[in-house]
């Protein structure tokens, strides 16, 4: 996917855990960070609180959605999902996409990776693997208008 492609629409989810969202609800009002990870995926679960700290930071100024990616046979099941979920405390909407309908429409190969969507809809920032969170806040700053000290 690239800079300044718009948002997929978020559709062909298997499942939707902690409430759903569209498209819609998204553009427009915040910036929105999507954020693919998988059960099977050890950096995944490292950035995590990071992920975490990230969404309770930002509440009211970003949209973040969690996108699961499964990328084996061990990690379509439902009730792992949710168990890995509440573990890692992933309390914002999940898309799971066990059909990878989502993944697709994003064009990624990645977990973790983590798109940065401004409040058009328009793609600003593409990063994927477990470090860089530095950057990641960076780029969500810079989309939310926050001056960096």
């Amino acid at each position: 996917m690239k800079l300044r492609s718009a948002m997929p629409e978020l559709v062909g989810a298997t499942e939707w855990l902690n409430g759903e969202v569209t498209r819609d609800q998204l553009v427009g009002e915040k910036p929105t960070l999507f954020h693919f990870w998988s059960i099977s995926c050890h950096l995944c679960k490292e950035a995590m609180p990071n992920v975490n700290e990230f969404r309770d930071l930002y509440k009211d100024q970003l949209n973040v959605i969690a996108v699961h990616m499964p990328r084996s046979e061990k990690d379509l099941d439902l009730e792992e999902i949710k168990k890995v979920a509440a573990e890692h405390e992933i309390t914002q909407p999940i898309f799971v996409d066990s059909a990878h309908k989502l993944t697709d429409a994003f064009e990624n190969k990645y977990v973790p990776a983590y798109y940065v969507f401004d409040t058009e809809g328009q793609l600003r920032h593409f990063q994927a693997g477990g470090g860089g969170m530095k950057m990641l806040t960076k780029r969500v700053n810079r989309v939310l208008g926050i001056k960096e000290e």
